[in-house]
């Protein structure tokens, strides 16, 4: 008798029965670090991703498999994009025999970028994230997060200053349900568009200089960056529902400045905003 054959001798119990009649929402594994392609923006990337994966169980089913999320990725071969990520999840209901489940991945995705004057290249993270879903009652959902980092300048500061203004790096987060095929490189750009200047893993003096004056011609506060990016996002048809976040990490307080704007699917948006007074 084989390995094989001695395998299919053994009990399943997480197949057997559960006799409590209370269903599972969501059961799998996460923080699973685990290698990938990806396909972005006309570029494959191979990258290390911290995965989530989850089913549901029904009430008369003990358990779920968990070595088959596993499997999953390491059947995987071919670079993911989003029809990709969708495929992987119907892929994974099907090895687990469930009606309803989510898989997401988080990565860093890195950017090929040009100084402003110099011309020297060099890249720039991100933090990217995928999540997709089926409903119990089958409703598909497909989400694309990433997080870039920016310049701000405030306002207020060159306002009420004789020489110069308060400036910091901020983040701002970037959620969006995606409707048609939409790349990581176009909400980085929306975001860098936000923002009072763009950040680069490597500058020249000269490219210093011309940062830090476009900046300052530029001045926003926390308000006006995730105001300017709802704003582009109303107008794009590729996008669903979606959540700003700006983060400013304040250079003349010990405490950062945020504000948030949210929009459903359909319905009106709704603001939160945080900011500190002469920050």
């Amino acid at each position: 008798m084989n390995a094989l054959e001695k395998n299919m001798l053994l009990p399943d119990v997480q197949s057997s029965a559960d006799v409590r009649g209370i269903e599972i929402g969501a059961v799998g594994i996460q923080g699973l670090r685990y290698p990938i392609k990806v396909r972005s923006g006309g570029q494959v990337a191979a990258t290390v991703a911290q995965w989530a994966m989850t089913v549901t169980v029904p009430a008369a089913v003990k358990g779920t498999h968990m070595s088959r999320f596993v499997e999953l990725l390491q059947a995987q071969s071919d670079a993911l994009d989003a029809a990709g990520f969708r495929a992987l999840l119907r892929d994974m209901l099907g090895r687990l025999n469930a009606q309803a489940g989510t898989i997401e991945m988080r990565f860093p995705w890195f950017v090929e970028k040009t100084a402003p004057v110099s011309g020297v290249r060099s890249l720039l993270d991100h933090d990217v994230q995928w999540r997709a879903s089926v409903s119990a009652q089958g409703q598909r959902s497909l989400w694309l997060k990433v997080v870039v980092p920016v310049t701000s300048l405030c306002p207020c500061s060159r306002e009420i200053s004789v020489y110069g203004a308060h400036n910091q790096r901020s983040h701002i987060a970037i959620e969006v349900e995606v409707l048609e095929p939409i790349e990581v490189e176009d909400l980085i750009v929306i975001a860098e568009r936000s923002s009072s200047c763009e950040v680069y893993g490597l500058l020249k003096r000269a490219d210093e200089k011309y940062v830090t004056e476009r900046a300052y011609e530029n001045p926003k506060f926390v308000e006006d960056m995730v105001r300017d990016v709802a704003a582009a996002l109303n107008q794009e048809r590729r996008v669903g529902a979606y959540a700003v976040e700006v983060e400013n990490f304040e250079s003349i307080h010990n405490h950062s400045a945020f504000a948030r704007i949210a929009r459903p699917a359909r319905g009106p948006v709704e603001m939160q905003a945080s900011h500190v007074a002469g920050g």
